[in-house]
């Protein structure tokens, strides 16, 4: 089980609800909550969570083990095509309560250390510019190693021009090596326009694997192993999509490695542009 349509990980006041469990691996997971009938009050666990809008904005309460309670607001946006938002970290062991309006995302990850919560604003996010062409894509950096301290959390959310290819050239975490992390990987979609988009994913020497899923906002693949990529932005619809990650190692990484049939195509980005339409959101 790979492609999870809307509704079919629901649960409780879940509207997507991935945890370990469910998808039949260890540490990563991701819960989408729509808040607007009253507060939603959850415990952590477990799990290190990072409290995310997607589109609205919410106040945080986080009261983590044997520590005061902070509380944050959160500015949020109105959607995922507006840029960068601010966010908020929840250690494990925390009691929290979300009260707003808006679809929120809380992307986790099982973990051992208990570190403390935090509150990073939107303008702290670093926003990447990758490929080029048609491969043009952005990336919101907001939980990538080296940029937010996690124990196994990593989270970037990546936004794809109408028409154009990201995730590419397809590639696996899925050996551990010096140039390569062991990675489970979610990705949640939203398309702009009431669209769709499209997300391949496939056999590499580690199992086998095949799906070429036809995406919509709302939409999950789970990427337990394999190469995967690319992520297809149809034409006149901007493409969306968390991607949530963890594994075993002690240190965070997002190394990877390329199928090597299509490497070659990053040699090709020197003599392009970047696709003027971004950054979204009028970037930074």
């Amino acid at each position: 089980m790979t492609y999870l349509p809307y509704g079919k990980a629901a649960g409780g006041p879940w509207s997507v609800e991935i945890t370990p469990e469910l998808a039949g691996w260890t540490y990563s997971g991701l819960r989408v909550v729509e808040l607007g009938d009253g507060p939603v009050s959850f415990a952590t666990g477990g799990e290190e969570m990072i409290v995310l809008p997607l589109a609205g904005s919410c106040t945080v309460r986080c009261a983590p083990s044997g520590s005061p309670e902070a509380v944050w607001r959160l500015d949020g946006r109105e959607s995922v095509f507006d840029g960068p938002t601010d966010f908020a970290y929840l250690p494990i062991g925390s009691e929290v309560t979300l009260e707003g309006r808006g679809r929120i995302a809380l992307p986790s990850a099982r973990a051992t250390r208990a570190l403390e919560p935090r509150y990073v604003p939107a303008a702290e996010v670093p926003v990447e510019l990758r490929g080029a062409g048609q491969a043009s894509r952005q990336v919101n950096n907001f939980c990538a190693p080296g940029v937010f301290a996690c124990d196994k959390l990593v989270a970037v959310e990546v936004l794809t021009p109408g028409g154009n290819w990201s995730s590419y050239p397809p590639h696996k975490h899925d050996t551990p090596g010096a140039e390569e992390a062991v990675l489970e990987e979610v990705y949640y979609f939203e398309v702009a326009g009431d669209g769709q988009g499209y997300q391949r994913v496939y056999s590499s020497e580690r199992g086998r694997v095949d799906t070429l899923a036809e995406v919509s906002s709302g939409d999950v693949v789970l990427v337990p192993y394999g190469y995967h990529g690319p992520s297809m932005a149809a034409p006149g619809y901007d493409l969306y999509y968390l991607n949530v990650l963890a594994g075993p190692a002690e240190e965070r990484s997002m190394a990877f490695c390329d199928d090597p049939r299509h490497a070659w195509i990053r040699a090709t980005w020197q003599d392009q542009a970047i696709d003027p339409r971004l950054p979204f959101g009028g970037g930074r």
